[in-house]
């Protein structure tokens, strides 16, 4: 954000104030120490004129004196004197004798000064000193001031003044004259003062626009914009300072760009990774948390941020923050229905400062799951084979120990082992498709076929099952529902069959005596639909869901009597989902169950496809 300073300041406001500040220091200075040396040199010029006016008259008036006998004749003689003495300037003189009386003037309108005695208490005092002297004063009449030279004139025997000249002048013309070469000092200092006002911005402003540009193109890269430059105006310093910011502003751009592109490559990485990525400050406080994260703990992006990772992953209580970066165990921890994988890394600088920790989530409820799948199909799997392995081996045992020549028994016992070895054929048969399955290389052998006539031949074959004698008693009945028109479709015709023979032998194990098995077979314009409907004991609602899982049965003693291997429909949930279709049940406790097959189906004749 740009501040604005104020003007005060502002650069540009203290180097005028500066440069006028100095400027008026040396000027009162100069100004103090010119005018007192003008005033006291035009002063003592001035007192040089007077004190040669003085000399001269000095050595005039003692030879007047000297010379003349009587009072007349002096008066006379000075008057003269006086006169001549009057072209000189604009000077009064007056000559007074020892007693105080004036005995001459060169002013016309005072010669009737004349031999009276001086009143003016100056002239009284003065002329007690046997000496020049110079005083200033000023005339009550015109209220200007006067310098006055008094001196004696001639000397007796005795070496005492004879006569005083008083030489007065009006000084203040000079002290005008003064004044105004200190007007004309005070007019030029004003006008410099106005060109150093002038000269000083000019400066200030040479000098603060380029720091205003470099202050606005800094504020431009804070913010991010690195577009601009600072013009150079000068080979200077501040030319020199203008470059470097340039340069410092292409090389931010430049470690921007590649920070900025490292960045989005993180970015990508964490949005799509399948692993959820948390990262924190040293304060456990989370900054960094990709979607894949966000999917897993079920959260929003504002409900992460600024949270504390112990509470967003629910980690136990005896969990610490500084625990989980001196450790960095892994550890698994249940989050809803998920179960999530956590290992901790610490984000850690060069100089061994830790700023956070890197938390990588994997979702192995799937992988746990399998796992638990897995240790239930070894252990189903050890129990399947070790249960007709007991009775072969009980069997075999028997038989060595002497039954084999009992001829009722052995027969018997020979009959029990060939059934528990057929069923663990079949069993390792069944295992052996279900591997093909999961690794996809069990491929189904497609061709046109009649479904009318697969299923009419799987149920013909089961009628006929039903006529042997160990069915007889029980009296089931297989009801046929199927669609008069022929249904051809590409199937496997062995996979189909198989799936078809599985279901029947189950809805005749678990149908009552007297049972009534109902078989379907429908078309619509796109799928064919197969059911097959019994009336046995049914399934539970809680069982439904896993019906079709490998070696689940709802009643395991009943099923391992009656010689099934928990197979069959996993089997079958693989081949019809194979062939594109899909396979449910839907079954009352107590009152039967009907199991679903529906297949996808393109109408077309045989005509159609042979023409």
């Amino acid at each position: 954000m740009k501040k604005r300073l104020s003007i005060f300041k502002s650069i540009q406001f203290k180097i005028p104030i500066l440069f006028i500040l100095m400027l008026l220091l040396s000027l009162q200075l100069i100004s103090a120490n010119f005018i007192r040396q003008l005033e006291s040199q035009t002063i003592d010029n001035f007192e040089s004129q007077l004190e040669l006016h003085y000399d001269f008259l000095k050595t005039n008036v003692a030879q007047v004196l000297s010379s003349a006998q009587t009072v007349e004749q002096k008066e006379t003689a000075i008057y003269q004197l006086l006169q001549d003495a009057s072209s000189r300037g604009n000077v009064e003189i007056r000559i007074v004798d020892r007693q105080g009386y004036i005995i001459g003037t060169n002013d016309q309108t005072k010669q009737s000064l004349v031999g009276t005695k001086a009143t003016d208490i100056r002239l009284e005092k003065l002329t007690l000193k046997s000496r020049s002297d110079a005083i200033q004063y000023v005339d009550q009449e015109t209220n200007e001031r006067q310098m006055r030279i008094i001196g004696p004139a001639g000397v007796d025997e005795n070496q005492n003044p004879l006569s005083y000249i008083v030489v007065d002048s009006n000084i203040e013309g000079q002290y005008r004259q003064v004044r105004n070469i200190a007007v004309i000092f005070f007019n030029s200092s004003l006008i410099a003062i106005i060109l150093t006002i002038v000269i000083a911005v000019l400066i200030s402003r040479g000098i603060t626009r380029p720091i205003t540009e470099m202050v606005e193109q800094t504020e431009k890269i804070s913010e991010g914009n690195y577009s601009g430059s600072v013009h150079i105006y000068g080979e200077d310093e501040i030319g020199l300072l203008g470059r470097a910011i340039n340069m410092l502003s292409v090389r931010i751009r430049d470690a921007q760009e590649a920070s900025e592109a490292e960045r989005q490559r993180l970015d990508s990485v964490l949005h799509h990774m399948s692993d959820g990525v948390i990262a924190t400050d040293r304060r456990g406080k989370i900054v960094i948390v990709n979607e894949a994260a966000l999917d897993l703990l079920n959260l929003n992006e504002s409900d992460a941020f600024g949270q504390d990772i112990l509470s967003v992953l629910r980690l136990p209580k005896k969990t610490t923050f500084r625990s989980l970066f001196t450790k960095q165990d892994q550890q698994i921890i249940s989050y809803d229905s998920s179960i999530l994988k956590c290992d901790f890394s610490v984000i850690q600088r060069e100089t061994g400062f830790i700023s956070g920790i890197v938390c990588v989530l994997s979702d192995i409820t799937e992988q746990q799951k399998i796992e638990a799948e897995r240790r239930n199909f070894v252990s189903n799997v050890s129990h399947e084979l070790r249960t007709p392995l007991t009775s072969i081996r009980s069997y075999t045992e028997a038989l060595s120990d002497g039954a084999w020549k009992d001829e009722e028994v052995a027969p018997e016992f020979l009959d029990v082992i060939q059934t528990e070895a057929n069923r663990m054929i079949r069993m390792i048969t069944d295992l052996l498709n279900l591997s093909r399955m999961d690794q996809k290389r069990m491929h189904l052998e497609k061709e046109l076929t009649n479904m009318n006539d697969l299923f009419n031949h799987v149920l013909n074959r089961f009628d006929h099952i039903l006529k042997q004698d160990e069915y007889k008693e029980k009296n089931y009945q297989i009801e046929r529902e199927v669609t008069p028109t022929d249904i051809w479709v590409e199937i496997d015709q062995d996979k189909m069959t198989q799936v078809l023979d599985n279901i029947m032998n189950n809805a005749i194990k678990y149908s009552p005596n007297g049972g009534k098995i109902t078989a379907h077979l429908e078309a619509s314009n796109d799928r064919i639909l197969i059911f097959i409907k019994d009336e046995g004991m049914g399934i539970p609602r809680r069982a439904l869901p896993k019906i079709f899982n490998r070696f689940y049965r709802v009643d395991k003693a009943r099923s391992r009597q009656m010689g099934g291997t928990g197979l069959g429909l996993a089997i079958s949930k693989e081949v019809i989902e194979m062939s594109g279709g899909k396979i449910w049940v839907e079954s009352v406790e107590n009152r039967g169950s009907i199991f679903y097959i529906e297949l996808p189906y393109e109408p077309f004749s045989v005509s159609e496809e042979f023409e």
